[in-house]
């Protein structure tokens, strides 16, 4: 299996540790759904995103949301923690401000502030 890049990111707060925390893989292209759950309940936190090229014209990227032992079709704390590191990796929406997420609900839309 190759190497995939993540980034645990701590939701809800600017100080390291103190936030919800959360693991999101950068690009979880080819990866099953037993390996997405797998790799979730490894990490012991209480949810693991995957990040994945959008199927609809208006998203900005897809997103897989597991929890340990099942897969949601959308969670806050995930959603804004995978725009959070989405950003953080070099991305940039296709509108300026607003990302589009497409996860298991439909399109969830996020508005950047500062």
């Amino acid at each position: 299996m190759k190497q995939r890049l993540f980034a645990q990111v701590d939701v809800f707060t600017a100080v390291p540790y103190l936030g919800n925390p959360l693991a999101v893989v950068m690009d979880g292209t080819g990866l099953s759904t037993a390996h997405m759950q797998a790799f979730t309940d490894w990490t012991n936190l209480s949810e693991a995103t995957f990040v994945l090229p959008p199927t609809h014209p208006q998203a900005d990227y897809a997103v897989r949301i597991f929890c340990p032992g099942r897969e949601l079709p959308f969670a806050g704390h995930p959603t804004l923690g995978t725009a959070h590191a989405w950003l953080n990796a070099g991305n940039t929406p296709r509108q300026a401000g607003v990302l589009v997420q497409e996860c298991g609900v439909g399109l969830v839309t996020l508005k950047q502030l500062g």
